[in-house]
């Protein structure tokens, strides 16, 4: 299949990407995080703290309060127990369980793992992956590394200022097992809401971050020791203790140019040894094929947005300005604690124009470095959020899209589409009737590949990913849940909100609202 086919149809035709006689090995699943054997431990502490504070001064912080943000943004946190009942009767009944973390994962099966490469004074300095299983590091490369990831990442990147970088990888077989090749669209998204959980525990802790979407693949895999068939970097967040990272144009660096390959050249190569549990891996070529086409071998690829288009609207759509509200302030780690995905869980409940106004202006409350744009890391440049609203009150009933430089909303067409939303789905596992707020995360119908080529595919997925998680954390905040969905009609969705013709796309689908809990054993993993 041609990747151009794939990925439309990975969008847009979801039911021709699975084999026809697709069947999941349950038996035979994978370990939800990667271990390593025979190679040295560093134990983290497990006294996690149960609040955040911003840490003071410009010194480097100690193992220890890396060790929080590590398991703030990706620890095991609770073992839940649910209970299935098949054809409604209790006899039938079967019991799940699973492991849970702070950010949300498709299936719960977390295809992304963290590494870190850092420069502490209580540890020795080098590349580390975070053993989640256990909460403690593993060394896998001891030394210095700025000049070669200097030469790796954007030109003029302080990273003699960094602490710590982390690294963002996906492991292609983790969710490809159950998911097959629909798991390339979860791996982007999954490692977006993995990248916002890391802003903003950074954020809390008084760390500056940037966000480096264009490196040099193979340099970097070989530097972590990551076999690129079965396991590749997606994202590079560098952290600091100074007010913020800020790229200095390097005229020596731009002159040199060195490729991936030649990089790999200068650090010798790592034969570390791993354990996923699983006994067959399945071949996945196409996922294969668009790792392979999205890497850079050079500096030479890597571009920046410099403007957008804004889009021109009829003269005669409706505009609704919001009220301003006050800054909404909420403690991370009890919200992350708190935060739920409802399915049929949803309770239908009058929502307010204030509660609507908070969410939305919220959840664009936030700017984050990045190596793609020419802006101040505004996000809504490239998504955006719109929506479908039933039962709030001083909005009448229909789809609007959000305008978050006037804090308005713009209506696209008027009436319930709630049966219209519900029909859309292709595993009908929420109750939409009883969701007030439909949002969707809305961006680029190419998906940026006209400027990235194919990579531009991950990039727009996981600042999709990252809006998602604000969203997800803002409504908790307000006392609501948020159920991420890609099981939906994307053509449906975008016939709704009248963007077919304007190159635009819905990317994920969040039902928002208050709900009732489910019946479920949870047990949390911290002190």
């Amino acid at each position: 299949m041609e990747l151009e086919a794939f990925l439309h149809q990975l969008h847009f035709e979801t039911d021709k990407i699975f084999p026809p006689d697709w069947e999941v090995d349950w038996e035979d699943a994978p370990l939800p995080y990667k271990l390593y054997r025979d190679l040295p431990r560093i134990p983290l502490s497990a006294e996690v703290p149960l609040s955040l504070k911003k840490r003071e001064g410009d010194q480097n912080p100690s193992l220890v309060e890396v060790g929080h943000f590590l398991w703030n943004v990706y620890g095991l946190t609770q073992y839940s127990q649910s209970t299935l009942i098949n054809g409604g009767k209790e006899k039938n009944a079967r019991f799940t369980q699973s492991l849970r973390r702070f950010v949300p994962s498709g299936g719960a099966l977390y295809p992304n793992e963290l590494y870190v490469y850092l420069k502490l004074d209580n540890a020795p300095e080098g590349i580390y992956h975070y053993d989640v299983a256990h909460h403690r590091l593993i060394l896998l490369r001891k030394g210095n590394y700025d000049f070669y990831l200097s030469r790796s990442l954007e030109n003029g990147l302080p990273i003699s200022d960094c602490f710590c970088i982390a690294f963002v990888s996906t492991v292609f077989w983790k969710n490809f097992y159950k998911y097959n090749n629909f798991s390339y669209r979860l791996q982007g998204l999954d490692a977006g809401v993995l990248i916002g959980q890391s802003l903003e525990v950074a954020k809390r802790m008084g760390f500056s971050t940037r966000v480096c979407y264009q490196f040099l693949d193979r340099s970097i895999n070989h530097l972590l020791g990551l076999p690129e068939q079965e396991e590749s970097v997606y994202a590079v967040i560098p952290l600091s203790m100074k007010p913020s990272i800020t790229c200095v144009d390097n005229v020596q660096q731009r002159e040199e140019m060195v490729s991936a390959t030649e990089l790999c050249r200068e650090v010798p190569v790592l034969n570390h040894i791993t354990f996923n549990r699983s006994k067959r891996v399945i071949d996945y070529p196409l996922l294969r094929k668009l790792n392979e086409v999205s890497m850079f071998e050079t500096k030479k690829s890597f571009v920046k947005i410099k403007k957008n288009n804004c889009e021109k609207l009829p003269l005669d759509t409706e505009i609704v300005l919001l009220p301003f509200t006050d800054c909404l302030s909420f403690d991370l780690v009890s919200i992350c604690r708190e935060r739920y995905s409802p399915d049929i869980d949803f309770m239908l409940g009058k929502g307010s124009q204030a509660q609507l106004a908070t969410l939305l202006k919220e959840t664009f409350s936030f700017s984050y470095q990045n190596d793609i744009d020419a802006t101040q890391g505004q996000i809504e440049t490239r998504v955006s959020l719109y929506g479908s609203f039933y039962n709030v009150e001083g909005i009448h009933n229909g789809a609007y899209s959000y305008d978050n430089g006037t804090h308005a909303l713009r209506r696209m067409a008027k009436g319930d589409y709630r049966e219209f939303l519900q029909s859309g789905l292709t595993m009908p596992n929420v109750n939409l009737y009883q969701v007030p707020l439909c949002m969707h995360v809305v961006g680029d119908k190419e998906h940026l590949k006209e400027i990235f080529g194919y990579r531009g595919y991950r990039i727009q997925q996981m600042e999709a990913g990252i809006l998602v998680q604000r969203l997800l954390l803002v409504s908790c905040a307000l006392g609501m849940g948020g159920h991420p969905l890609l099981g939906f009609d994307a053509n449906q969705c975008d016939k709704l909100y009248r963007i077919n013709s304007k190159g635009k796309t819905s990317l994920i689908q969040i039902p928002v609202g208050p709900y009732r809990s489910r019946a479920w054993l949870r047990g949390s993993l911290f002190s």
